[in-house]
């Protein structure tokens, strides 16, 4: 086994979370070790597509006093366990949203400037930029680009961890490989390794078997928590897991089980969800109430599990989405067309729909799902040669809620409720801040906001020793 290097701090995970929390390290003039398991950095955080969500900011068109209301209603009956740690996890994650959105935008230069309503949230307060680049890649490349300019800065992909160092009663390094050879490190660890969601046989199938079934925006590889538990960690929440009711289905290969997300912008901008060419949901309801409505119809395919439901935008969409929807279209997981093409796969259905939901936007009709935003529809007149875009969706796992518990300095704690010394943890890897259901745009934050804190407290750690 190699001998142990000069002392550092070490980072496992190279998304968001632990991309943040290396950027307040370096800043403290902390030399980091970050860890990544796969061949590339970014982790799921550099797919994120949606946004990042952000109260009250600048950009935001009206003030906003309402997210952490809408947060605590998002993490459903599941608040009244926990209750003061849950509290306390929103309140930080909301009360610092406003200044992560200017940490990137001020001090790195992120393009944060266009806002959007996603489901579940009663304002517009997700942020992504204007550019092509959709907001996950673009926060990961710019922070990934600033830490390679610190010499302070070691990143060792391929490198899977493989034990926590825990010697008298302190959290000291990890054990790991590096394209197969063993290594160590020493010094104190934040844990930003992601969560479970690309565990199917491990462990989905222990805490969900009942998912195990679906299809995932992750790719299949084993959750890290029970690193964490075997030097005392404990895990909450671990049942409750993200089910995304829109995927996409690739019609070139309709049965692989990894997706690729149909973003929730998509929705959000007056995008529809169609079954048998009828509307049968809020479209801008909660991701748990929208997936529980798909499941509620009948299921196509078994394994993996998936519904054949379209989602369906227009024109003014497109315009509003164009970075996603144009990046759909070329990877053919969606199409153009028109509504008579999908009156004539519906013709019972299809056109009656559209035209209606058209109505609903013109303010010709209440919708009779409750639907009060339309983001950028602009179709309010329906012929057979208006141009529509279509794909095949299907819900599928996408964020897991539980996993281990921290406390607002994002310090692990154990059995007693006591802080892990030398171990911290941001982001999915963690419990308790989304409870049942994760807000659209605060996966990104979470990793932010926690992920800063963590950065901060270790390099105190070292400040005063």
């Amino acid at each position: 086994m190699a001998t142990p290097l000069t002392r550092h701090a070490i980072v496992v995970g190279s998304g968001l979370a632990g991309l943040s929390a290396a950027s307040q390290l370096i800043a403290n003039n902390i030399p980091v070790y970050l860890l990544e398991r796969s061949v590339k950095p970014g982790g799921n955080s550099i797919k994120a597509s949606s946004g990042i969500n952000g109260a009250p900011t600048k950009y935001q068109p009206f003030p906003d006093l309402a997210f952490y209301g809408d947060t605590v209603k998002s993490v459903g009956g599941i608040i009244s366990t926990a209750t003061e740690r849950r509290e306390g996890l929103i309140k930080t994650l909301t009360d610092q949203s406003a200044s992560a959105i200017n940490w990137l935008v001020d001090e790195k230069g992120v393009d944060l400037s266009v806002v959007a309503q996603l489901g579940g949230h009663s304002l517009p307060r997700t942020h992504r930029g204007a550019g092509k680049l959709p907001p996950g890649a673009a926060i990961v490349s710019t922070l990934l680009k600033t830490l390679k300019e610190s010499p302070d800065f070691h990143l060792e992909t391929e490198s899977i961890v493989t034990r926590v160092i825990k010697e008298n009663d302190v959290v000291d390094g990890v054990e790991y490989t590096l394209k197969s050879e063993p290594k160590v490190l020493r010094g104190p660890v934040i844990f930003a390794s992601g969560g479970f969601g690309g565990d199917a046989k491990g462990m989905m199938s222990q805490y969900r078997p009942d998912l195990a079934a679906y299809p995932s925006t992750n790719d299949a590889r084993p959750g890290s928590q029970n690193l964490l538990t075997s030097v005392g960690a404990q895990l909450l929440d671990m049942e409750h897991v993200q089910v995304h009711p829109t995927s996409f289905v690739d019609p070139q290969d309709v049965l692989n089980p990894v997706n690729f997300l149909a973003a929730e912008i998509l929705r959000g901008e007056g995008g529809i969800l169609l079954f048998d060419g009828k509307r049968f949901v809020n479209e801008m309801g909660m991701r748990k109430d929208v997936t529980e409505a798909v499941t509620q119809l009948p299921a196509e395919d078994d394994l993996p599990k998936q519904w054949h439901v379209q989602i369906v935008l227009d024109a003014g969409v497109h315009k509003k989405a164009a970075t996603h929807v144009d990046f759909y279209l070329w990877k053919g997981l969606m199409r153009m067309t028109t509504v008579g093409e999908l009156a004539e796969r519906f013709p019972q259905t299809a056109e009656k729909t559209i035209r209606e939901y058209c109505d609903v936007v013109a303010g010709r009709k209440e919708d009779p799902f409750g639907r009060k935003t339309y983001g950028s529809w602009e179709t309010h007149e329906v012929t057979m040669d208006t141009i529509i875009y279509v794909g095949r969706v299907t819900p599928a796992i996408h964020f897991t809620m539980g996993g281990v518990v921290i406390n607002e300095q994002s310090q692990i704690l154990d059995a007693d409720e006591k802080p892990i010394k030398g171990l911290w943890a941001a982001g999915e890897v963690t419990g308790g801040i989304h409870g049942e259901n994760r807000l659209g745009g605060s996966s990104l934050l979470e990793c932010v906001v926690f992920g800063r804190i963590a950065g901060d407290q270790v390099s105190e750690m070292f400040r005063v020793s």
